[in-house]
């Protein structure tokens, strides 16, 4: 029979992309500033050159501060947006205030890119163009240098609120990254405890209750043999005899149910995964993660943990390199296998580095005969095999 697993979404849709839409619209509201500069204010150039102009700025910021073109990527089109916005401020022949703007949001754009330090000097040079163009304006010394200052404060306003959001965002990540950890072991604890309790019960039972039965099955036919021999000596205790043989038989019941009982809770219980990977999404607001879990998936406890350790490993490296706002988690069982799969739809790198997250996941589906799959098309998937059954001689 077949079984149709269900599919259950934890997270925030629009946790993880709240702080990129922000970024982008600022780079929009600039681009309607652009605009109306275009159309207020006088230009040293062709309006359509000038337009164009604008519109390099425009994707060359937009793709800066996206993970799309890569780390070097980002900073070469961040470059050219700094050098375009300096372009587009002394091409314009009016007061160039609202230029300007252009200038200060590609300098708060740069704390999302490197280190403050960077950002500064990128804010001095955008005050230098700034008094520059007054100067080139017929602004006299002391105005170009109020120019300057001005524009100096402004931009150390904005760069300050840019740099502390995007240092909130990251110090978010990383509390995420941490509880996503403590969740995990703590998912890992549980299961380990259940099973020692479980273990520890039948360990009680066994040799408390086990051996008192056992004594008490022998005593018990020990006295209706000894009564049955005074019985055919004396022709005498026929309904007391009866009465100690119907002991003996619940008392020989009672000591099969336990041994039962026993075997019972000493075969290794089977993890709840669907469970356990919910409380791993539940752990990280800012994804909206979808858990899927076929219904005749059934893992033991040594594999729970290798499933476990998969899924908060497939998350982390979300987190931290994807910038996705989705992942999807789905566990199957197929032939004998289990299969655990993420995919994300967050960037897709180049290539891929095998760090020590991801060579620790081979180093622990390798003693199961499993092995790890990481295909970057058509979207970033990591697939995590290992056999449903353990093969002893795997170990060996």
């Amino acid at each position: 029979m077949t079984h149709t697993p269900a599919t259950v979404a934890v997270g925030h849709k629009g946790g993880r992309r709240a702080d990129d839409f922000a970024r982008h619209a600022i780079v929009g509201l600039s681009l309607v500033i652009g605009v109306l500069t275009l159309a207020m204010d006088e230009l040293a150039m062709p309006a359509w050159t000038w337009s164009a102009t604008l519109a390099v700025w425009f994707a060359a910021t937009n793709l800066s501060v996206s993970r799309l073109p890569g780390r070097t990527g980002q900073l070469l089109l961040y470059g050219c947006a700094v050098l375009t916005s300096w372009v587009l401020l002394m091409t314009v022949s009016s007061s160039g205030s609202m230029a300007v703007t252009l200038l200060i949001v590609i300098a708060a754009m740069g704390t999302y890119l490197m280190p403050m330090g960077w950002v500064l000097c990128v804010v001095v040079l955008n005050c230098a163009v700034t008094s520059a163009y007054a100067w080139s304006a017929g602004a006299d010394l002391v105005k170009t240098i109020a120019s300057g200052v001005f524009y100096l404060i402004v931009h150390l306003a904005v760069v300050s609120t840019a740099y502390a959001m995007s240092r909130e965002a990251l110090l978010r990540a990383e509390m995420e990254q941490k509880t996503l950890e403590l969740e995990a072991a703590g998912v890992l604890l549980e299961d380990s405890a259940a099973s020692s309790e479980r273990l520890r019960i039948s360990r009680e039972l066994h040799d408390s209750l086990g051996h008192q039965l056992t004594v008490l099955n022998l005593e018990l036919a020990a006295a209706q043999h000894r009564l049955e021999k005074e019985a055919a000596q004396h022709g005498e205790g026929p309904a007391v005899l009866e009465h100690l043989r119907r002991a003996g038989g619940m008392a020989k019941d009672v000591l099969a149910d336990v041994r039962s009982t026993v075997g019972e809770l000493r075969v290794p219980s089977q993890a709840d995964v669907q469970q356990d990977l919910e409380r791993l999404a539940r752990a990280v607001p800012s994804l909206e993660i979808h858990v899927e879990v076929d219904a005749e998936v059934e893992a033991d406890e040594e594999r729970s943990t290798v499933l476990v350790r998969v899924a908060q490993e497939i998350i982390t490296n979300t987190l931290k390199h994807a910038g996705a706002a989705e992942l999807a988690l789905t566990v199957k069982l197929e032939d004998g296998t289990l299969t655990l799969t993420g995919i994300n739809d967050g960037t897709t790198p180049g290539s891929i580095t095998m760090g020590n997250g991801l060579t620790g996941l081979k180093e622990r589906l390798k003693p199961f005969g499993g092995h790890l799959t990481i295909r970057t098309t058509p979207q970033f998937t990591v697939e995590a095999r290992l056999p449903a059954t353990h093969d002893r001689r795997l170990q060996k």
